[in-house]
């Protein structure tokens, strides 16, 4: 019998063999599609030419997969997310912008942008004009670089406390929030439900610059943070300790507030990998991060059901023996390119601890310069490869670009349905 997308997932996270692959994009940051892109497979599927898709991550300026879009191409996770954007405004109050392609959205109100003399646009923090941007895109550029707002460091007087006062508990209307996001998937459809848990992601390079806060202290420049892993270890750490209270005690109210309906939990997106090979050596993981992933893992894996997401790109092989060890349940994006991932090989040594969660289809060259042939080929292989048994969530290897041709998306969802 056909199942529902509640329990495809429920199946594939519990490494049971679903009715058919289960399809994950949207539900994150870091599986979703490019506003763009949405807006052109949304005409080739549906033909509504007025239709403007919402950007919902403004960074990456992804877009809302919609409900009739979300039925059309058969996606089966949505997901709950934070009230609050990366730049520290909510998804509300739409209003239109164009992006450089030509291509007409809605962008939320706080959505503030200027541009400077050579065509590029600047972002504000909270949409707020009046303080440094945080963000820049490129003049014809697809999405925004987050900008470095830094003070000089004086290492005297630097505070660890710089670097947690972004890291807060959350309030009553945010617990709020989040409850009656969670409500609302969970009665508005039967789709499988990831929650993106506020404040886990220890050493997120994307979040150092905190673009969401009017100024900035402590260490915020990405390389210098790098550095710091290692030069001012000590300090690193009391940071991650304070940010680890933070997170359990607002973990605490997420799981009193959103019970059973929620599947999956994204925990982390901090990198660990490069296209050749580690970014850090495993050992370092094992003492800088890992306590800390291990002890978001355990408390939530002690007090509900929800299977645990670590989003790391790239050469990555190396630390999933730890990744598991540290109870992450989902790999993603399960960066295939890179050295070290052949699919068969993961599957084969931990497609029985761990669920990948993407590396459907190449999003550095075949999905975006190959074929449609090519994307539909490259899609039914690896879901024979990692898809065998379950414990395999359909995404691409990371989030569907602006450029990507709409026949090649067409190719790709082609062949998931002739998967099944």
């Amino acid at each position: 019998m056909a199942m529902t997308s509640r329990e495809r997932l429920a199946a594939t996270l519990s490494h049971e063999a679903p009715d058919r692959v289960c399809v994950g994009f949207g539900g994150t940051n870091v599986t979703g599609i490019s506003a763009g892109a949405i807006s052109r497979l949304r005409k080739a599927l549906l033909g509504d030419d007025g239709y403007k898709v919402k950007v919902v991550e403004p960074y990456q300026v992804l877009g809302e997969i919609d409900p009739e879009l979300r039925e059309a191409l058969g996606i089966d996770v949505i997901g709950v997310m934070p009230r609050n954007t990366i730049f520290g405004f909510p998804n509300t109050d739409w209003k239109p912008f164009t992006l450089f392609d030509g291509t007409e959205v809605l962008v939320p109100g706080d959505f503030n942008v200027t541009a400077e003399p050579n065509g590029d646009l600047l972002i504000y923090p909270q949409g707020d004009t009046s303080v440094p941007p945080s963000g820049r895109m490129p003049r014809g550029g697809f999405y925004f670089d987050a900008i470095c707002r830094q003070e000089p460091i004086d290492e005297e007087s630097l505070d660890p406390a710089d670097n947690t006062e972004d890291f807060a508990p959350l309030t009553d209307d945010d617990v709020k929030w989040f409850a009656d996001e969670a409500e609302r998937a969970y009665r508005g459809a039967d789709s499988g439900i990831i929650l993106t848990i506020p404040g886990a992601g220890f050493g997120d390079i994307a979040l150092v610059p905190a673009m969401w806060m009017k100024r900035t202290k402590g260490i915020r420049e990405i390389e210098e943070w790098y550095v710091s892993t290692v030069a001012r270890r000590g300090y690193v750490e009391k940071v991650f300790e304070k940010q680890l209270e933070v997170a359990l005690a607002n973990l605490r109210l997420l799981v009193d507030a959103l019970g059973d309906r929620v599947q999956a939990a994204f925990v982390t997106g901090t990198d660990f990998g490069t296209q050749r090979g580690p970014f850090i050596g495993v050992q370092t993981y094992r003492e800088l991060y890992k306590p800390y992933h291990k002890a978001v893992n355990d408390f939530i894996h002690e007090h509900t059901l929800w299977k645990t997401f670590i989003h790391s790109c790239g050469s990555v092989v190396d630390f999933i023996p730890d990744f598991i060890d540290a109870g992450f349940d989902i790999l993603n994006p399960v960066q295939c390119s890179a050295a070290g991932m052949d699919p068969k090989a993961l599957k084969r040594e931990f497609g029985r601890e761990i669920t990948f969660w993407g590396g459907g289809v190449d999003t550095q060259k075949t999905l975006p310069f190959g074929t449609p042939d090519e994307v539909y080929s490259e899609v039914l292989e690896r879901i024979e490869i990692l898809g065998e048994g379950g414990g395999f969530v359909f995404n691409a290897i990371h989030n569907v670009q602006a450029n990507t041709p709409t026949e090649n998306m067409l190719a790709m969802f082609r062949a998931l349905r002739d998967s099944a």
